[in-house]
């Protein structure tokens, strides 16, 4: 496929500073073959890099669903507001996504109209996709937004997530990526337990992204915390002493190493510097 190269994110709220951002696009400047354009939609363009195009998220057009989990926000890139300022077939990322090898074969792979999204690594047979990294057409299925304007909260609650009306609205075009290419790291990077107890997050053969869907995110990876209100990591004696003092067996699985591949994919931009900009 012969098209622009160009990758887009959204950021929006407090949850993701700036500096997630910057890392992305740093993964594509050294992943990316040949000319790009990296596009951030957000609500805040404070502290991103100025090569970084930076527009306004599209509006839903709708009432956001409530008492509802998925990020329905990611509905409005369906729709043709985005094409004020970007055309053509484009590559979404989540921020909680890190590029690790070259990624050209994300722009190659298939047909320009194609929609290509990750399978559910969940839910392997369930044929739902995921939409941490998919492409897609700027414009042309249009109908996915207008159909969600409608009754948005009769959608949500039928779906419960974006990805999974996403999925149900473009079977006819849908196509998924070679297994492999992305992966998710609780699932395949930190490995069930015991084992993450003994050994550190792997990066797996032929991987090209890795997203972290439902945390814990990249930062918080990168120290051995599961989330950012976890104490400081203090190895597996301290984690299973927890476990047993707060008498909470589902906290034993909620163990992670501190992981250096991060740090070091992630070295390129000073994360305490940009975040001070948000």
């Amino acid at each position: 496929m012969n098209s622009p190269k160009i990758l887009v994110c959204m950021k929006w709220g407090d949850k993701y500073g700036p500096e997630y951002v910057n890392r992305l696009y740093a993964g594509a400047k050294t992943h990316v073959t040949g000319e790009f354009s990296f596009a951030c939609l957000t609500d805040d363009s404070s502290g991103l890099d100025p090569a970084i195009l930076s527009y306004p998220i599209p509006e839903l057009g709708c009432a956001p669903p409530t008492k509802t989990r998925g990020k329905w926000k990611k509905v409005a890139l369906w729709g043709k507001e985005i094409e004020q300022h970007l055309n053509g077939t484009v590559l979404f990322l989540d921020l909680d996504s890190i590029i690790i090898d070259n990624i050209d074969c994300y722009f190659n792979f298939g047909n320009p109209e194609d929609i290509i999204l990750e399978r559910n690594w969940a839910r392997p047979l369930s044929r739902l996709g995921q939409t941490s990294v998919f492409r897609f057409t700027i414009g042309a299925h249009s109908d996915i937004l207008a159909i969600f304007q409608k009754d948005s909260q009769a959608i949500a609650d039928r779906f419960q997530f974006e990805q999974h009306y996403i999925t149900h609205s473009t079977k006819k075009f849908l196509k998924f990526w070679p297994r492999g290419w992305t992966r998710h790291f609780r699932l395949h990077c930190l490995g069930p337990m015991p084992w993450r107890l003994f050994k550190a997050a792997r990066i797996p053969k032929g991987c090209k992204i890795i997203t972290f869907p439902g945390g814990p995110n990249p930062a918080e990876a990168m120290v051995g915390k599961w989330t950012t209100d976890s104490p400081q990591y203090q190895g597996r004696r301290a984690h299973l002493s927890r476990v047993w003092r707060e008498k909470n067996p589902a906290l034993l699985r909620k163990f992670i190493m501190p992981i250096s591949w991060i740090k070091t994919l992630w070295s390129d931009i000073d994360i305490e510097d940009n975040s001070t900009n948000n």
